[in-house]
């Protein structure tokens, strides 16, 4: 497996993050094209009585044209799910994943767009309003969130569409906690998930996820995922951490380690300005052909 450290994807995201003073924009793979056809978005509501009693969230789940019922259908779990199925925010996933597929950048692949959980009877309104167990659910370092998502929430979700369970169909990611969120789910549970996306992730002393790049460093044998992050150099800074450095830190832990890993730097703050500007291409490497895994990435000394 080859290790992938370089700071930028290509050309094009050189382009963009030194576009930064007049900001990141969206390119035509994030606005619709006529002749590409349209998935279809679910609303739900999920009550937990297991993992998380006594919360309440709601979810969506975007199924690609191509959904074929007889085949088992490559999975992305995004958290913070109302800020990433929005086709007039900064991500617009379902309109990428429309674009992506029809292309053949990406296998036909079903969205499921999770929001935190909340302790009541209602969904308090507002995507960005208050939902009281989002810290523990996202910064937490365990299984728990993973359990919840492969117990309860995906068994639901698998139902009514056919999930596949191959872990290497299987991404996931998230924006600030819900990014941390990601990389925890597929680092506690490689088996369910192996590729994993992260937007100004915080990687921070919230609940002790600063000590992950010295557990990467640490642990062995190295795990089978694949990480893709993404951060500003104006991004937060407070009594938990520096998200910048922190992301570095992050970055040089996974070379370090031997992941299949890239890290696209820019100079916008806690926002999903950036990682929306250059979301195509970041589902384009997460996704790309699979390489043989002959053998163990080699460990830098």
């Amino acid at each position: 497996m080859h290790v992938l450290t370089r700071i930028a994807l290509a050309p094009l995201l050189l382009a963009t993050a030194l576009s930064a003073q007049v900001g990141y924009s969206l390119g035509a793979e994030s606005e619709r094209q006529p002749e590409v056809p349209r998935g279809t978005v679910t609303h739900r509501v999920f009550k937990s009585e297991g993992v998380f009693p006594g919360t309440i969230r709601e979810y969506w789940v975007y199924v690609p044209a191509q959904y074929d019922a007889e085949q088992p259908t490559a999975l992305m779990v995004f958290q913070d799910g109302h800020a990433y199925v929005s086709e007039t925010g900064q991500f617009r996933v379902p309109i990428v994943f429309d674009n992506l597929i029809h292309a053949g950048a990406m296998p036909p692949t079903i969205g499921v767009f999770v929001n935190p959980g909340h302790h009541a009877d209602e969904i308090p309104p507002g995507g960005w309003g208050k939902k009281d167990n989002r810290s523990l659910e996202y910064d937490t370092l365990s299984d728990a969130y993973a359990r919840f998502l492969i117990d309860e929430l995906l068994p639901e979700v698998g139902a009514s569409w056919n999930l596949t369970t191959d872990p290497e169909q299987r991404a996931i990611c998230g924006i600030s906690s819900g990014g941390i969120c990601a990389f925890t789910v597929a680092w506690e549970r490689p088996d369910s998930f192996r590729k994993v996306l992260s937007h100004v992730g915080s990687f921070t002393n919230i609940r002790g996820g600063h000590v992950y790049p010295a557990l990467i460093r640490k642990t062995k044998p190295v795990k089978p995922i694949r990480v893709f992050l993404q951060d500003g150099e104006n991004d937060l800074d407070n009594q938990h951490g520096n998200w910048w450095l922190s992301n570095l830190q992050m970055q040089k832990a996974l070379a370090f380690a031997g992941y299949d890993h890239r890290f696209v730097g820019g100079t916008g703050g806690h926002s999903g300005e950036h990682g929306g500007a250059i979301l195509p291409e970041s589902l384009r490497w997460l996704w790309r052909r699979e390489e043989p895994r002959d053998s163990a990435p080699e460990r830098r000394r």
